[in-house]
């Protein structure tokens, strides 16, 4: 078990090493910006022209993040497809979302292809030639945001915004979505130490936990599972984004804390998981009775509670905000374990470059 030192966050040295994946963070506002400003011009020539799709489906990188946004609201039927190709009852009169990469992904690549040879609506957002751009080439009936980054959040930010244009989804404010993200880089900024640092903070209750994310609102949901894929990729331990019906029993199954076990004596002894709520405000009644009922569980068995609240907003805003406070976290956590930033020969191994990686 990797141990956690606390020293490292308000390191400069270790700081300066990880300045990559920080600066990559606190890039998630300019990205947003970036996307919209690039596709200005496409989304400008976007009208309804009297037409409605019969469905849509959305396919790719963050096709769920779409529904959560649209399904509440959505006049039409609409489907995430997690899976290569499409629904069998997919044609002509239904729409076709894919959001693309510059690497392979498979099953864009095969939505993309797909709409095109059954002539289905298709929206792209995709950097000009990538797989899912060639992909999509042939169609007659495609509108192309020209995607400029990896950044999935920016992405789905741009296509929400050609949907709302469509008469499809619910207005999008890109620019409140974007000072959103420049205030969470602002609070969790590696400037500012462990005593007013919001990321730093999580990052200390999670240094001997493995971290149980849990979000009540659909997109809070969502946020839970973007961020747990940051945490397993900074700390190599297991983390888990599940409903409240999963996370009861393993909150339940914990013994008591043994106030007297020493964490150095034993460097294999069983972490504890730590529970993580997200909270954007969404105020709904069943939410807050059921995140009363995860901390009085975690509470009761001795598990640590942390909460982080996002009320002020429109919802993508707040759910990129839990999302990207998140990840800071996850960032710290990383760099406390030594995992990021450490030069040192004997540095654990990290798969893949962290800053790259569709995760952050």
């Amino acid at each position: 078990m990797s141990f956690f030192d606390d020293s490292r966050l308000d390191d400069p040295a270790a700081l300066q090493a990880t300045d990559h994946l920080l600066r990559r963070l606190a890039g998630a506002g300019a990205r947003v910006r970036a996307e919209i400003e690039f596709s200005s011009e496409v989304l400008a020539g976007l009208a309804t022209d009297g037409f409605r799709p019969r469905a849509i489906v959305a396919a790719g990188r963050d096709a769920r993040l779409v529904r959560a946004v649209l399904e509440p609201v959505c006049p039409v039927p609409f489907v995430a497809w997690p899976g290569p190709g499409l629904p069998g009852w997919t044609g002509p009169l239904d729409l076709v979302i894919v959001l693309g990469g510059t690497s392979e992904d498979f099953g864009a690549m095969s939505a993309a292809s797909e709409a095109v040879r059954r002539g289905c609506g298709l929206m792209v957002a995709s950097p000009e030639n990538s797989p899912v751009a060639q992909a999509s080439a042939g169609s007659r009936h495609a509108i192309r945001l020209p995607s400029q980054s990896d950044d999935q959040l920016a992405a789905a930010v741009a296509v929400l915004q050609g949907l709302h244009q469509l008469e499809l989804g619910p207005a999008v404010d890109a620019d409140a979505v974007a000072a959103m993200l420049d205030q969470v880089a602002i609070d969790c900024s590696p400037n500012n130490d462990v005593a007013s640092n919001p990321a730093k903070d999580l990052s200390l209750m999670l240094a001997d936990a493995l971290p149980l994310v849990w979000g009540g609102s659909v997109l809070a949901a969502r946020a839970a599972r973007r961020v747990v894929e940051a945490m397993r990729l900074a700390s190599g331990r297991p983390a888990l984004a599940a409903d409240a019906g999963h996370l009861l029993p393993v909150l339940a199954s914990q013994p008591p804390r043994d106030v007297f076990a020493d964490p150095f004596a034993d460097k294999q002894e069983e972490l504890r998981p730590g529970l993580v709520i997200l909270d954007d405000g969404a105020g709904d009644e069943g939410v807050m009775e059921t995140q009363r009922k995860l901390q009085e569980k975690a509470e009761r068995h001795e598990v640590r509670v942390h909460v982080v609240t996002q009320a002020k907003g429109t919802d993508v805003a707040r759910y990129a905000a839990l999302t990207q406070h998140g990840r800071y976290a996850a960032a710290y956590l990383g760099i406390g374990l030594g995992r990021y930033g450490t030069p040192r020969e004997d540095a654990p191994a990290v798969p893949g470059n962290p800053a790259e990686d569709p995760a952050w």
